[in-house]
């Protein structure tokens, strides 16, 4: 149910999502994208210890984070308002854009049972923590999530190093990921259904293919929806994050991404393949406070591969 008579129960995707969606060979269905947060997602967010977001750096790049705190640091005081009682390090490559008036795209994920939900809007307040309102709400499936169980760890990080070129640490990184996330934005002119947005990806160890500085990145069957690929047809800029669930070290990534609609030699399960080229990239130390215990791979994962003739098994 809405929060007021007369609001919209559900939004329409902008004109480069369903321009996405037709390039998938997809019919553009109704999205299931609310202006409000439904009350199980307001409990779901407030459940958390850590958050996904993405901001715009002082250039108008897409640039993702992490955002993590106490139980209870995200609360929901009403079906449109989010409040997050963190902030990212001075030095994180996002804070510039993390100020009152902003645009803020979120992800929350539950490793441990494979939920996730999204919310995007508008930063009304920024002090010690973040208060944003929230324009759309939505949920995910559960597909290609690794099941993980966190505990609490003091944050170790030594500052953010930002880095010249990919260097061996961030292709190890990359190539042994089986998650990520990834920042995205539309383009001016979309209208009400643009924005920020953050959205995780997920696959076999070595799923995306590195080399350099260039990335390649298998698109898996997902909701329909084409958020993230509808925004990087409007506006190629891209901002990856990779977490090392072992040591806590988050490693951001910009660039611009090309999309590849109908790849020859795609590994089974990928529908399309994108490429980006990193153009900048940093790297915080044990800033994500959290040891984990690695669960299973999502059966959707493991129906996936890593190249065209890879269908080794994952232990």
């Amino acid at each position: 149910m809405s929060p007021q008579d007369g609001a919209p129960e559900f939004l329409s995707f902008h004109e480069d999502e369903r321009a996405a969606q037709r390039l998938a060979g997809q019919s553009p269905g109704r999205a299931a994208i609310r202006p409000f947060m439904p009350d199980q997602h307001r409990t779901f967010f407030a459940g958390l210890p850590y958050i996904f977001a993405a901001a715009l750096d002082e250039r108008g790049w897409p640039i993702g984070t992490a955002l993590s705190g106490d139980a209870g640091f995200i609360r929901s005081p009403d079906p449109t308002t989010l409040r997050i009682d963190a902030l990212p390090s001075a030095g994180d490559p996002a804070s510039p854009g993390l100020v009152e008036g902003a645009e803020i795209g979120m992800i929350g994920l539950d490793f441990t049972n494979r939920r996730r939900n999204r919310a995007n809007g508008t930063l009304v307040a920024v002090d010690d923590g973040l208060t944003v309102q929230v324009g759309q709400s939505f949920g995910n499936c559960a597909q290609y999530i690794q099941t993980r169980t966190p505990s609490p760890r003091p944050p170790a990080s030594s500052g953010v190093e930002e880095l010249s070129r990919l260097d061996e640490t961030a292709h190890a990184l990359i190539s042994g990921a089986d998650t990520f996330f990834v920042a995205s934005r539309s383009r001016a002119g979309v209208g009400s259904g643009g924005g920020l947005d953050m959205s995780h990806r997920g696959g076999r160890p070595g799923f995306v293919g590195v080399a350099g500085e260039l990335l390649t990145i298998p698109d898996f069957r997902g909701n329909r929806f084409y958020n993230t690929l509808g925004n990087l047809l409007g506006d190629p800029r891209a901002g990856l994050l990779f977490i090392d669930f072992g040591s806590g070290d988050l490693l951001q990534l910009q660039g611009r991404v090309s999309i590849d609609w109908a790849p020859a030699g795609a590994p089974a399960g990928a529908e399309r393949l994108w490429r980006m080229t990193v153009e900048r990239a940093w790297r915080q130390r044990s800033a994500f406070p959290f040891t984990w215990t690695f669960g299973t791979y999502a059966p959707t994962t493991l129906a996936t591969a890593i190249r065209a003739v890879d269908r080794m098994d994952v232990e």
